[in-house]
């Protein structure tokens, strides 16, 4: 086990993608998003990201655990992979034991609740019994869905006196963060998103300002948004033409008047006009706005799902 380094990003991504010839999930990794995700001003590389090679040297796990302070504590989410050829033979255990006392070591001064977060696809069977195993109980559900774009798209109908318009990069970033977590700050495990992150995401080179959009009160609120994004690699790989719903929400004041389902629709509409053939979405089974008979009012499908797991250290 060792730290990373810029010239482990090749490596990494190998390791990330050998994974997912065998996992399938759709989504594939490049050496420019790899560091756009390690660079972010909310992690720390140095201390939260280990490798495991083999005795050849070969790159054969990846964990980082993202350790965000809550609103009862301190909160870590571990992401981690393990090379096929070496999968189900105690290199899964030994990273999440690493996990567990890196956490540990962050939250020393904490005297309130320290949890770890991990997941797996529901048909991740091995994945599964590893995390029950080591105390790991599930605690959410996401279902990831699909909707053609090929099929008729509503027209969008905005409440009178709302307009829309795409995010003005950092001269919006104050206003749209504030609006972010306002919406938010009610949902399951919401962690305050911060202008440092905002701007850190829009320097994404696969972030485009067309597909980010807002909602404007009369009173000049921002008051709804749908984040939309496309993954050029994703679809050259899986042969396909997908397009990502990212973030949507309306903020609290301003629900039960149409605007999640015309920023949704919106959405739907710029990635379209962008050459997608799909919309893709992961929407929490259990949103307290309605998230999921929102979707499905408009056409999505479920296509399967993810599992959160946590366990209290």
């Amino acid at each position: 086990m060792r730290p990373c380094t810029d010239s482990d990003l090749n490596a990494i991504v190998e390791l990330f993608n050998a994974c997912e010839e065998v996992d399938q999930t759709g989504i594939w990794e490049t050496v420019e998003q790899l560091q756009q995700d390690l660079n972010s001003p909310s992690f720390n590389r140095a201390e939260d990201l280990r490798l495991w090679e083999n005795s050849e040297g070969k790159l054969v796990g990846y964990g980082s655990v993202w350790i965000d302070p809550s609103q009862t504590g301190i909160d870590g989410f571990l992401n981690f992979r393990v090379h096929p050829t070496v999968r189900n033979q105690s290199l899964e255990e030994e990273i999440i034991t690493w996990a567990e006392k890196r956490l540990h070591e962050a939250a020393k001064d904490c005297s309130e609740d320290v949890k770890l977060y991990s997941g797996a696809r529901s048909d991740r069977g091995d994945v599964i019994t590893i995390l029950q195993n080591l105390g790991f109980v599930a605690v959410r559900y996401f279902f990831r869905m699909k909707r053609s774009l090929s099929e008729p798209i509503d027209q969008p109908q905005f409440p009178e006196g709302f307009n829309l318009r795409t995010v003005e990069a950092e001269k919006d970033a104050t206003l749209w963060v504030e609006m972010f977590n306002q919406t938010f700050i009610d949902h399951w495990n919401h962690h305050d998103y911060t202008v440092e992150e905002f701007i850190h995401d829009i320097q994404n080179p696969e972030y485009n300002s067309e597909l980010n959009l807002i909602a404007i009160a009369p009173d000049g609120t921002f008051a709804a948004f749908c984040e939309s994004h496309i993954h050029p690699e994703d679809n050259k790989r899986n042969g396909r033409n997908e397009g990502w719903i990212g973030v949507l929400g309306t903020r609290r004041g301003f629900r039960q008047q149409g605007l999640g389902r015309a920023m949704l629709l919106s959405g739907m509409q710029c990635l379209k006009a962008k050459g997608m053939d799909t919309a893709i979405l992961i929407v929490d089974a259990d949103n307290p706005s309605g998230a999921l008979g929102l979707y499905e009012s408009v056409g999505f499908e479920k296509v399967h799902t993810n599992i959160s797991y946590v366990k209290t250290l």
